[in-house]
């Protein structure tokens, strides 16, 4: 019997999480993906803190366009408001989902704002 689809996202995650850590210089960008809404965050790991958060859920995105448009919305909000933090680093955290479409299109978003992964 094979793995189901949740189990071999749960063993990359896994993989990448060995890894990937954060501190609070250069802080992990935790992404997770929903069929509705993208999230992610930044993550202190020495400290244990979620330092900031963004969401397509949130207001401040439009509802208007695709999921991947949105995506790119949330990755530039998020990047703005790490840039007003005065972080210009993170490690990223594609939390075992494939690097293309949405986690490719926040990603790009982050670096138009003007944050290094």
């Amino acid at each position: 019997m094979g793995l189901s689809k949740k189990e071999i996202r749960r063993k990359i995650r896994y993989r990448i999480r060995k890894k990937v850590n954060g501190t609070s210089e250069r802080p992990r960008l935790a992404v997770f993906r929903s069929n509705k809404a993208i999230y992610c965050q930044l993550i202190d790991d020495v400290n244990a803190r979620t330092l900031l958060a963004a969401s397509s859920s949130m207001k401040e995105i439009s509802k208007d366009g695709n999921k991947v448009e949105q995506a790119k919305a949330v990755g530039k909000l998020i990047g703005e408001k790490a840039l007003a933090a005065n972080i210009n680093q993170l490690v990223f955290d594609r939390g075992g989902f494939l690097y293309h479409g949405r986690i490719k299109a926040l990603a790009d978003g982050i670096r138009e704002a003007g944050v290094k992964i």
